[in-house]
């Protein structure tokens, strides 16, 4: 599993994904549930040295801003393709769809994958993967970018809640084989949102 998810990703998908109004309870229990994995030695990505030493992971402060409903076009007849990652290691993923938004007046777009194996299985055939980065990478937050995990939407809209946004394993373990941020979900702003980078 190590290689395909994070771990959270199994809490993530029994707690629920994005709300269909902004909640900040719900993006609360995100970062208790998050760190509670980080804290455990059994599902921890942490190195052995840093989990001697953790306490919590470093989240931005939950905003409504960076809580979005946007505008779903699901793209049909995509060819799966070979997503980089951090290793030689080359999923199978298919661009599923597109997420069209507005933030701080500019107009936005952010393509979200599924990946091929993981959706034959039964209890992730709704899994939808969005990574993405931003003009805090490198600085505030991880500078590979940070993921989301999402759900198939039943409309033409998708809510995409930035809170609940997490590092990729490599940001803490470089054993782990993580999926590169592709070039086109760059966005041109800052997303203060969900874990910070962990080391200064």
């Amino acid at each position: 599993m190590r290689t395909i998810l994070p771990f959270v990703f199994l809490t993530l998908f029994n707690f629920g994904f994005a709300q269909e109004k902004f909640d900040v309870a719900a993006a609360e229990k995100f970062q208790k549930e998050l760190n509670s994995e980080y804290a455990d030695a059994k599902t921890s990505p942490l190195t052995v040295e840093d989990l001697a030493t953790f306490k919590s992971l470093g989240f931005y402060p939950i905003s409504e801003k960076f809580f979005v409903t946007a505008i779903f076009v699901r793209t049909e007849n995509e060819k799966p393709f070979e997503m980089k990652t951090s290793t030689e290691r080359k999923p199978m993923y298919v661009k599923f769809g597109e997420a069209h938004f507005e933030m701080d007046g500019k107009s936005l777009q952010l393509n979200i994958y599924q990946n091929i194996e993981l959706s034959k299985k039964e209890e992730y055939k709704d899994y939808l993967f969005l990574p993405f980065s931003d003009l805090t990478c490198g600085k505030e937050s991880y500078i590979g970018g940070k993921y989301i995990d999402m759900k198939t939407p039943k409309g033409d809209t998708i809510v995409i809640d930035f809170n609940t946004s997490y590092n990729p394993l490599c940001a803490y373990n470089h054993k782990y084989s993580c999926p590169k941020v592709p070039l086109e979900n760059d966005l041109n702003i800052e997303i203060k949102a969900g874990v910070k980078k962990f080391h200064d």
